[in-house]
Order: structure tokens, then C-alpha cells, then sequence
């Protein structure tokens, strides 16, 4: 932030809609910036458009050829790094059945189909009770049916809760 304020470049944030969804995007850390790029991509997305990125370089791309992001980060478990050897999936389902359970609960208007109740209870707490911190985050780029913001706001106070599924 220094920077940019000094010298005027934007700085972007690197919170993804997985992590924005359930709290799990600190707001002095990957919510920190002018412009969120990930706001409305997936975590299992972040990771398909990394490997892409690895394997093609789009016409009149910028960067390098060849592999940009180093299969180490790809591979590593998703981790706050709040403390020693900690990982997301200590207190998160695999993020291919979390993503799964938001895009049926963000997109798909509550329809979670053959996944766990219980998780899905648990997953939409998480959706509600992360509010407040979404309406902290930077603007970002929507490629959903349904992205936080104008699309998607819940109210964060006089005890709102969410409501039972059906």
C-alpha cells in the first residue's frame, strides 16, 4: 500500500469467492487493496487457471512462456498460515465439496443437492456470518450468475440469521 500510494500502481487483492464465502479472507490481508480480481472465481478455479496458465500462454499474453506459477503453490494445501501447520481443511470441507455446496447455496439460490445436511448447515452460517468482512472487500471483476455485492447482500445486524432450508 505504501507503494502504490507513493508511486500510484493499484494494488489488487488476492481473496477468492471460496475464501470470501466463509470468512476465511482476512481484511488486512488478501482483502487488502484497490481491486479484487478473485472476488468472484472459486478456489478450485484459482487452481484450474493457474495450471492453465502453466501449460498456454494466450496470444499477445504478457509474462513469460512456460509455467508461471510454481506447482509447489499449486499442490500445497490451501493454509491461512496463522499457525504451525495449519491447513483450511482442518476446519473447511475439501474445497471440491465446498465449492460445490456455495454454488448451489450463492448461485443456485439454496439448492445443495445430494451433499451432507449438517455440511451444508454449517457452510451457510459460515456464508452469513461473513457478511460484514464482504462488505469491507474492494470492487471486483463478476463472471457468476450471482456475485457478492448488488447480487448478494444480507443484512448484519438486528440479529439476522439464516434461515432454515427447506
Amino acid at each position: 500500500m505504501a507503494i502504490s500510494n507513493r508511486d500510484g500502481p493499484m494494488v489488487l487483492s488476492t481473496g477468492n469467492k471460496s475464501e470470501m464465502a466463509v470468512g476465511y479472507a482476512t481484511l488486512y490481508g488478501d482483502m487488502c487493496g484497490g481491486f479484487a480480481v478473485l472476488k468472484d472465481v472459486y478456489k478450485t478455479q484459482v487452481f484450474a487457471l493457474a495450471r492453465w496458465r502453466n501449460e498456454y500462454r494466450p496470444s499477445g499474453g504478457l509474462g513469460p512462456s512456460g509455467p508461471v506459477m510454481p506447482e509447489q503453490v499449486i499442490v500445497k494445501p490451501p493454509s491461512a498460515e496463522l499457525k504451525p501447520n495449519q491447513t483450511d481443511q482442518d476446519s473447511l470441507p475439501p474445497y471440491e465439496i465446498l465449492d460445490g455446496i456455495l454454488r448451489g447455496l450463492i448461485e443456485g439460490h439454496g439448492t445443495t443437492g445430494d451433499y451432507d445436511a449438517v455440511e451444508v448447515a454449517r457452510v451457510w452460517r459460515m456464508l452469513d456470518r461473513a457478511e460484514y468482512k464482504r462488505r469491507q472487500s474492494p470492487p471486483g471483476v463478476k463472471i457468476t450468475p450471482c456475485s457478492f455485492g448488488r447480487e448478494r447482500r444480507m443484512p448484519i445486524v438486528n440479529r439476522f440469521g439464516p434461515v432454515a432450508l427447506s
